[in-house]
């Protein structure tokens, strides 16, 4: 008895020929020109837990793609002119991320320029049959840890909620919590990001190979955002539970994590197999005559087109490398020189006695001081970190940057808002913070500090980190460089006075004079 074997051989047809060719070529050079952006992608998915998952999402997407090879090779690629205006919008995007030193940016201006291209080549009805596949790529970008500090907060509201109905008495501050057992804090670990992330690309995934109908694929995407949301809300409150009822002999070291991930596997899976009872399965697909297949196979490529989408492309991928080199060129060399004054208006001066044992958790400055200055019963901590030839792991604005870090063993912080105070006839918005001694008693206030935070952009005072950003591009784009600074004051929360109008006061006397000595130092005098 013998089995006859059939194997089905693929030709490429005559008129995607040439078309590969120049995608090819394309892709080649969006991979060599934004070489250091891909790079950046790969090194956060291998140093960040958040995002490993980014790891599977170029095979997957590759997978994708071949499945409709057929519906592909039924196309007749026909370069779209037009697509060179959002190759070159995505282009500038990428340009003004880079002069930002914005990793998102650039990163998600990286990714639309592979699958622009991908457009742009092939044209608009060939992609339609690899939409999905080309929009799925994006979620190889790593973006989504803005979301934290929202969840973290969500978090810890439904855990202390959900305590307090449980009948244990709970003392909140921020995100750190005391009960009965002891005391708990949300930290970024708990925020549930990586699980939303994680069930996102997998839900979607799901819900594209399982249905056909676009309402059941947008029911099920909702419900894998909400799901994780939810589920990580009862994981924290369940970990603390078993900490309070062992006596925290559990879930109070790695093991929670442990439990987390657990209990986090268990729900996605309960969620994907409640809707794979809903599954939709694709009709047969019904094959192409010889005849057509012959047919599409002779069809002559119109190589006038795609040679001139391809050369603009090319063009078009070029000149924000060009403009970089251009700016970074005519930008000011050297390490800067910051030294603290030893005094300042009204006399205040330096003094050796610091206000507290805490200094802001900045990285990657070119020049910094943390100097304690004082005037009569009053005494002011001033943080100045100076930042020049900013890159993505040398910059101002940045989440490795902040006045606590979530791991600080001695400070945390407890509040953060936005608070107006009036200096030179003009209205300034400061990021006013409280941070705690957590060595202490949860409620002294002589453990506790006030800090007032700026931004100094090119002489620009702000203190959004979006508004930083912008006025850095902006700045470069003008020749003006990139230096920049953050500026932070500081009390102890019990000042004589009210720490409030101590730090008012300092910076009404002493802000010209500040912004005058980072002129200084952008100027080299």
């Amino acid at each position: 008895m013998s089995v006859l074997s059939v194997t089905r051989s693929y030709s490429v047809p005559l008129a995607w020929r040439p078309v590969l060719l120049v995608l090819f070529g394309l892709t080649a050079c969006v991979l060599l020109l934004y070489r250091e952006t891909a790079l950046a992608m790969v090194t956060i998915w291998h140093r960040s837990e958040t995002f490993t998952h980014a790891f599977t999402v170029p095979p997957i997407v590759a997978w994708l793609i071949w499945r409709q090879r057929d519906a592909l090779a039924a196309q007749a690629p026909r370069s779209s002119a037009w697509m060179l205006w959002p190759i070159g919008v995505a282009a500038l995007i990428w340009l003004l991320g880079d002069l930002a030193a914005t990793n998102a940016v650039t990163q998600l201006a990286f990714t639309a320029l592979l699958v622009l291209m991908v457009v742009a080549v092939i044209g608009v009805e060939a992609s339609r049959c690899i939409a999905f596949p080309l929009a799925f790529l994006f979620f190889s970008v790593p973006i989504g840890e803005f979301l934290m500090p929202q969840m973290m907060q969500w978090t810890a509201d439904f855990t202390i909620l959900a305590l307090r109905l449980s009948g244990i008495p709970v003392f909140r501050e921020g995100l750190q919590f005391v009960i009965p057992s002891g005391n708990w804090s949300v930290v970024e670990a708990c925020s549930g990001v990586r699980y939303l992330i994680a069930s996102v690309m997998v839900g979607v995934l799901f819900a594209y190979l399982n249905y056909q109908s676009t309402r059941r694929r947008l029911i099920f995407i909702a419900v894998s955002i909400a799901v994780p949301v939810v589920a990580n809300w009862v994981r924290a409150y369940l970990i603390v539970m078993m900490g309070h009822l062992s006596g925290n002999a559990l879930a109070t070291g790695a093991d929670h994590l442990i439990y987390g991930w657990v209990f986090f596997g268990i729900v996605i899976t309960l969620m994907f197999v409640i809707g794979s009872r809903w599954s939709e399965f694709p009709s047969a697909v019904q094959p192409i005559p010889e005849a057509g297949r012959l047919a599409i196979q002779a069809r002559v490529p119109q190589n006038r087109l795609l040679w001139s989408v391809g050369v603009g492309a090319a063009v078009l991928l070029l000149a924000p490398h060009v403009v970089l080199w251009s700016v970074v060129k005519s930008e000011i060399a050297g390490a800067p020189v910051l030294t603290a004054p030893a005094t300042l208006a009204n006399g205040w001066h330096a003094s050796e006695q610091p206000v507290a044992n805490w200094k802001p958790a900045f990285q990657g400055a070119a020049a910094e001081f943390n100097r304690t200055y004082s005037s009569g019963a009053a005494d002011v901590g001033l943080y100045v970190g100076y930042y020049r030839q900013q890159d993505h792991a040398h910059k101002l604005v940045s989440s490795d940057n902040a006045l606590v870090k979530s791991n600080d063993v001695v400070w945390s912080q407890v509040s953060t808002e936005s608070r107006p105070v009036l200096i030179d006839g003009a209205t300034l918005t400061v990021r006013s913070t409280q941070l705690r001694d957590s060595g202490h008693a949860a409620g002294a206030s002589a453990n506790r500090l006030v800090a007032w935070q700026l931004y100094w952009i090119n002489g620009t005072l702000t203190s959004s980190d979006q508004w930083a950003k912008a006025y850095a591009a902006l700045y470069r784009l003008m020749g003006r460089g990139d230096d920049a600074a953050v500026v932070i004051v500081y009390a102890r929360a019990d000042a004589a006075g009210g720490v409030d109008a101590v730090l008012a006061s300092f910076l009404q006397e002493n802000l010209s004079e500040l912004k005058r000595r980072l002129a200084s130092t952008r100027h080299g005098e």
